[in-house]
């Protein structure tokens, strides 16, 4: 395949002329880590929405949005270009996401109208215990300590859930999906303004640390500068071996023991993953979570993400205040969106883990009855929430996860209709910097609480072997009040996922944005701590009418990376964030 410089150049355009990063909440060295992204932000450039009729692929880098395109003009499915684009993006954004790591997939059968969803999140290593994050005296270890090194390294979920969901799904062979990604790799691909920037700014000290990293990153000693051309053979051999051989290529043979032996002997904190805990792996398919809002039908994730279960929250938290009746972006019905995402989180941070190890109460936290009674709570002037009580008798602790903004969203519609909205990561910028024929390995074990008690209970989310880690993250569908797709969303950005994602979707179902228009709006976000207004935008001059509330505010670069494909009238509108390098393709 050839791909398109036009394609590149306009995404190095876009990068330079927008922003992106999101700063400190806390003061905190966790939080000022996990807020950090590489770009300066000096103003947002709108982007404009792609219109097709056929088939629509959003993402967040052109390499990879123009391989998911091809596969849809040779008449692939959704999951087929959703396996397209995650290859590539494993090569060109190795920041964000890769092979190396997990995802939560959502998929919608227009024929038969139904949605599954598959779960790729990382496991555990199966000696792992409680106590994996705590030093010697029994106290959580220092964030640098726990985020670089094998030990934060969790069996990667992406491929056996891609795999899983191609077998019910693909429309073309396999092997014809890798054909672009080999390609690429042996090819070499142009390297990005912002992959160039996240390793000039030193964000993750682990990739100069560990030798195999640095020297693919750091040739020279020096960061990979823009356009430099960059191949990665052993990516290119390992991705031949996985097309012809099927996903046991990875999980079993040669890579496997190349991943075991790479986190055992990692330079940094050796981790316990063995190549029995990779070979063992599986996805799981999930029923989706569903709540009615207004006249339509929003669905996400369930455990153990977190992110579908606080979205729909904070939707059904607010639908009764009707905030269609404010413009968009209106400060009241803002201040409303904040209190409601408290409410939110509070609940979030006690009671979501992986439901195959600990009862996890979603009805009871999604049942109506109790979602009223929590919204009385949201009051005309800001204050810190506590989390309710949806169940008699539960009590648990709120636990202390890291978890990292750089991550990616794809989100696609083929011709015949069907859909995959699909997020994706490896968690820290770089994930745990131990690297294996040519991708980065996770360092999702850092979403669980390292510390396994708080003031004496237990923790949902602390770590216990084949366990999978909470995750903000959450792919989303809308459903028009006919059954129709709607509206495929969803978006990077750590715990900062929630507030952009359900505030992206108010935006279209309650304020009448196109998708991209919701996209492109000013930021806001509030984890039931401070309220953050993104610099050089029109709120950032509401702080003060903010602070008469009683927010304590900050002002930052609020670094979402929102990709969306929006149907309307038989139309398909493919929407990126202005705050990174993607794009939209379509027919």
């Amino acid at each position: 395949m050839t791909f398109s410089k036009s394609l590149l150049t306009l995404a190095v355009t876009l990068f330079l002329t927008s922003g992106c990063v999101a700063t400190d909440e806390t003061n905190t060295n966790k939080q000022v880590l996990a807020d950090r992204e590489p770009e300066a932000t000096t103003s947002i450039v709108a982007k404009h929405a792609v219109v097709g009729e056929k088939y629509m692929v959003a993402a967040a880098n052109p390499y990879a949005v123009q391989a998911g395109e091809s596969v849809l003009a040779k008449g692939g499915s959704a999951i087929d270009a959703a396996i397209a684009v995650q290859l590539v993006l494993t090569l060109v954004e190795p920041q964000s996401s890769g092979i190396g790591g997990g995802a939560f997939i959502m998929h919608y059968d227009a024929q038969g109208r139904q949605l599954t969803t598959f779960d790729g999140r990382e496991t555990a290593p199966k000696a792992a215990t409680p106590e994996l994050f705590l030093d010697s005296e029994g106290k959580a270890v220092r964030w640098i300590d726990a985020v670089v090194g094998g030990r934060s390294v969790g069996v990667p979920g992406v491929m056996k859930a891609l795999a899983d969901a191609h077998t019910q799904y693909g429309n073309l062979p396999w092997e014809e999906l890798f054909s672009d990604a080999i390609a690429l790799s042996e090819q070499g691909f142009e390297v990005s303004p912002r992959l160039h920037k996240l390793l000039a700014r030193r964000i993750n000290p682990g990739v100069e640390q560990l030798p195999v990293a640095s020297d693919y990153f750091f040739p020279e000693g020096e960061p990979l500068a823009v356009g430099t051309v960059r191949k990665n053979p052993e990516l290119a051999a390992l991705y031949r071996k996985m097309a012809e051989q099927g996903v046991s290529a990875f999980y079993q043979g040669d890579n496997a023991k190349a991943i075991a032996t790479a986190v055992q002997h990692s330079e940094i904190a050796p981790g316990l993953l063995t190549a029995a805990d990779i070979q063992g792996y599986q996805a799981k398919e999930r029923a989706p979570i569903c709540v009615g809002y207004h006249s339509y039908r929003v669905c996400s994730m369930a455990p153990p993400s977190s992110g579908g279960m606080a979205v729909l929250q904070i939707l059904k938290l607010l639908e009764h205040k009707n905030l269609s009746q404010y413009p968009a972006n209106d400060p009241e019905a803002l201040h409303y969106f904040t209190q409601a995402s408290r409410l939110a989180f509070a609940d979030r941070n006690v009671y979501m883990a992986d439901p195959d190890f600990q009862a996890v109460p979603t009805q009871a936290l999604m049942d109506s009855t109790y979602l009223d009674k929590r919204a009385t709570l949201i009051g005309e002037r800001d204050h810190k929430q506590s989390h309710g009580n949806p169940v008699v008798g539960l009590s648990y602790a709120e636990d202390d996860a890291f978890e990292l903004p750089n991550t990616s969203h794809i989100s696609i519609v083929d011709a015949k209709g069907n859909a995959v909205s699909m997020t994706t990561s490896i968690e820290m910028a770089f994930g745990s910097t131990v690297m294996v024929n040519g991708y980065l390995l996770n360092n999702q074990l850092t979403d669980f609480a390292l510390s396994p008690k708080r003031d004496g209970k237990y923790v949902q989310n602390r770590v216990e072997g084949n366990k999978r880690p909470r995750s903000s993250m959450a792919p989303v569908m809308v459903f028009n009040e006919d059954g129709s797709l709607r509206l495929v969303i969803g978006s990077p950005g750590g715990s900062r996922i929630i507030n952009y994602v359900a505030h992206s979707i108010i935006g279209v179902l309650d304020w009448g944005l196109t998708a991209q228009q919701a996209i492109n709006m000013p930021r806001l976000t509030n984890r039931n701590d401070v309220t953050t207004l993104e610099q050089g935008t029109e709120l950032a001059k509401l702080k003060a009418q903010f602070g008469l509330r009683g927010h304590e505010v900050r002002i930052g670069d609020l670094n979402s990376g929102l990709h969306a494909v929006e149907i309307i009238d038989g139309k398909l509108y493919g929407s990126a964030d202005p705050r990174r390098e993607g794009i939209a393709l379509g027919q």
